[in-house]
């Protein structure tokens, strides 16, 4: 007998799923063993200094992410104070749990346990879970996020239990408090739903009910930014003017093949055909909102080439179980897929996680962002902590610290407490709305990136003192030309209008 989204009774009743298999738990065990190994190696990540700064300045929401991973990162600083390890121990738990909900997902799609084993092997060697992961920003909560709401739509698609959309609106609104994107997956999925043939089978008042609790679970972002002039939406031009147009789809295009190691791409192209296939139109959704959502942010922002990140562990899982029966028709397939996803995962590791010495880190600079932006903080605050006990005295007791990027504060005030430094400020995206320090400040020293990252600073800074000194460069010893390198600590006096009331001009989102 059908049931309501396509499936069977004796599918309803989990006949036609596999027992589980427990080495895709092994597995998942594996990622976070390496995760955790490495999560000492370099420094903290320009965004997990922010996330730290963040997480000393806890609201509803913030003008770039909502507040579940600086809460996270509370916690952190809770349990473990200023650590490296202390804070990626949530995104390598991320990743675990990513592994086995791709396991899981191949077991809902009717995969038996050598196509579970296979999509947690996919799941775990994707670049974007392995980097994602390494950093405690939100990408490791994103991914895991929309894995487990495609891996729910696959179980009503199978089942036609309806009363599954409760969950999917509850990890839509808990995903979206981690990150905005997550909204973004669950708003098109349920247009391809409504849209689409799903809506005779799987469209009830429990669809709804989901989105509602979807939408109550956001409710404190949405009252943040109201309080706030929806920043959120101008830091969203912000990003599709540094990272969309036409000269960036390539790159979005070129990315994807980069989400999963290069062997699997095989995968993940495999199980778009076979969800699409499989006549069930709940699973076609999930192939819809994937065409949707790649044409929009190649569009949008193709430089953020992750954005889709989640949704290929449901494809892999899907490749994984559609190829199921040819790559073991002949032996060499399995093994020539193995070897491919062996050497590809080396290859990417060495540029997404920190594998090599710092020194041989420079190369991988222009491919990933990862590790070339966790070296030098310490030595800037050193250098920062030398322009600053190199003032007198009394210029010192009315001067505050300003930073051009949120990494700057956050390395001054995290890497720099208990040693002397004042708590940094700067004007881009949240950390303006918490202020000037020191309104009347009749000094400021300056810190600002290289010239390839802020050209003109020097100039923009005569616009508001009259005297501009730049008192020291910024380095590290690696020879990384990262975003920081070559940019200059400055000691400004002199201001044509009290330092308060230059504020309001000096914000910038990005």
């Amino acid at each position: 007998m059908a049931d309501r989204a396509g499936g069977t009774a004796a599918d309803e009743a989990g006949e036609r799923t596999a027992p589980p298999d427990r080495r895709v738990f092994a597995v998942a065990g594996l990622v976070f063993a390496l995760l955790m190994a490495l999560s000492p190696r370099y420094g903290f990540h320009i965004d997990e200094l922010y996330f730290l700064d963040s997480a000393r300045h806890l609201q509803a929401s913030y003008v770039d992410q909502p507040v579940l991973a600086p809460l996270l990162a509370r916690v952190s600083l809770a349990l473990f104070g200023v650590s490296e390890a202390g804070l990626r121990l949530w995104p390598a738990l991320a990743a675990a749990g990513t592994v086995i909900v791709g396991g899981m997902t191949a077991r809902e799609l009717g995969g038996a346990r050598r196509a579970q084993l296979l999509a947690a092997l996919a799941t775990g060697t994707m670049p974007v879970l392995l980097g994602g992961a390494h950093i405690a920003n939100t990408t490791s909560y994103e991914v895991l996020a929309w894995a487990a709401i495609a891996l729910v739509v696959v179980r009503i698609g199978r089942t036609g239990d309806t009363r599954w959309w409760l969950a999917v609106g509850a990890l839509v609104g808990l995903g979206a408090e981690f990150n905005h994107l997550a909204g973004i997956f669950g708003t098109v999925l349920l247009a391809a739903v409504l849209l689409g043939p799903a809506r005779r089978t799987a469209a009830d008042r429990r669809l709804l009910a989901g989105a509602a609790i979807a939408v109550l679970l956001v409710l404190p972002d949405l009252w943040w930014q109201a309080r706030h002039g929806w920043a959120m939406f101008e830091m969203t031009r912000a990003l599709n003017g540094e990272n969309g147009g036409p000269g960036n789809i390539p790159t979005w295009i070129v990315g994807q093949l980069g989400m999963s190691c290069l062997a699997m791409a095989v995968l993940w192209t495999a199980g778009l055909r076979f969800l699409w296939r499989s006549g069930r139109p709940l699973w076609q959704c999930l192939v819809a909102a994937y065409a949707v959502l790649f044409v929009l942010f190649a569009v949008t922002t193709g430089a953020q080439v992750y954005y889709l990140g989640g949704l290929y562990v449901c494809l892999l899982a899907a490749g994984a179980v559609g190829l199921d029966g040819w790559l073991y028709a002949r032996p060499g397939r399995l093994r020539d897929l193995m070897i491919g996803t062996a050497a590809s995962t080396a290859l990417f590791a060495m540029i997404v996680l920190p594998v090599l010495p710092p020194s041989g880190v420079a190369w991988t600079y222009g491919i990933s962002t990862n590790s070339g932006e966790t070296l030098g903080w310490p030595q800037l605050v050193g250098t920062v902590r030398q322009v600053w006990n190199g003032l007198p005295a009394g210029q010192r007791a009315n001067a505050v610290i300003f930073a051009a990027d949120y990494g700057e504060a956050g390395a001054v005030n995290e890497l720099g407490r208990g040693t002397g430094l004042p708590t940094a400020v700067s004007a881009q995206n949240t950390d303006w709305w918490w202020g000037p320090g020191n309104p009347d400040a009749t000094t400021v020293v300056a810190i600002a990136p290289g010239p390839d990252h802020a050209p003109g600073y020097t100039a923009r800074l005569h616009e508001y003192f009259r005297h501009v000194r730049v008192a020291a460069t910024l380095s590290n010893p690696y020879g990384v030309h990262n975003v920081e390198r070559g940019g200059h600590v400055y000691v400004l006096t002199g201001p044509r209008r009290p330092w308060g009331e230059m504020w309001p001009e000096l914000r910038h989102y990005g």
